[in-house]
């Protein structure tokens, strides 16, 4: 336990260094809010987009609120965390902890420790500024958007760990991240309207991993029920991650 505080104590520092991660986690998913509702308002929609009802029928803002809490985890999970084990791989740091000892069960869960915790500062500070800037309402449900928060920051967070393990180098990993950050913006909820987008955008939307991580945020927040099969989903991605990412982990 003393080994595995140590560790996340000094990845906590080391990720929080990184220009990209806070770039991706706390500043850009604010920036695109902010754009986004100051352009479509919270006003539910109608069906007066040529008779399609976007957003569900729910505000704008409240439905990009929530999916943006889902992106500032993909910034973690995506960007920060594959290239934060790549560079390690890269630099022979991994070989240096395997020689001091660390355990890969301790410098695994480090990882999906730090990756969850700076999630949960990305989030908190999104909404922090969300609520009195924007015209944003409050989740339907706190309880359940909070359970869906924990749920979908750990599953993800274990599948970027399952991406820094497989991708060889930083920069591979890095470049994949981004990719994979603006696509998912796109299809998973976060960009345009899912009701207008192409079939075959559509298509990549619905089985895009964030895609479930997005809805189950977005159903207590809106409706106030919990999405049984996104959560089922989610928490299969994350325990196939993990799985994946322990078996195939290699120091160097």
């Amino acid at each position: 336990m003393t080994s595995l505080f140590k560790t996340t104590w000094v990845e906590a520092k080391l990720f929080l260094r990184e220009p990209v991660t806070v770039l991706f986690t706390f500043a850009l998913p604010l920036m695109v809010l902010y754009v986004l509702g100051g352009v479509f308002g919270n006003e539910a929609d109608a069906g007066g987009n040529g008779g399609i009802v976007v957003y569900g029928g729910y505000g704008p803002t409240n439905w990009y609120t929530a999916a943006y809490v889902g992106m500032a985890i993909a910034g973690v999970a995506m960007i920060g965390v594959p290239a934060h084990i790549a560079e390690y791989r890269d630099r022979g740091v991994l070989r240096r902890l395997r020689a001091s000892s660390v355990s890969r069960p301790v410098f695994l869960s480090s990882q999906l420790i730090v990756a969850f915790l700076i999630s949960t500062i990305g989030s908190a500070l999104l909404l922090v500024v969300a609520f009195p800037t924007t015209s944003v309402e409050a989740p339907a449900s706190v309880g359940l958007f909070l359970m869906a928060f924990v749920l979908g920051a750990v599953c993800f967070s274990a599948f970027g760990i399952l991406l820094g393990t497989v991708l060889p180098t930083a920069r591979a990993a890095q470049s994949a991240g981004l990719l994979l950050w603006f696509l998912f913006m796109f299809v998973s909820g976060s960009g345009p309207p899912p009701e207008v987008l192409p079939e075959s955008l559509a298509t990549v939307g619905k089985y895009a991993p964030l895609t479930p991580v997005v809805k189950m945020l977005q159903e207590p927040w809106l409706s106030g029920e919990w999405a049984v099969g996104q959560s089922v989903a989610v928490l299969a991605i994350g325990v196939v991650s993990a799985g994946a990412a322990y078996l195939l982990f290699k120091w160097e």
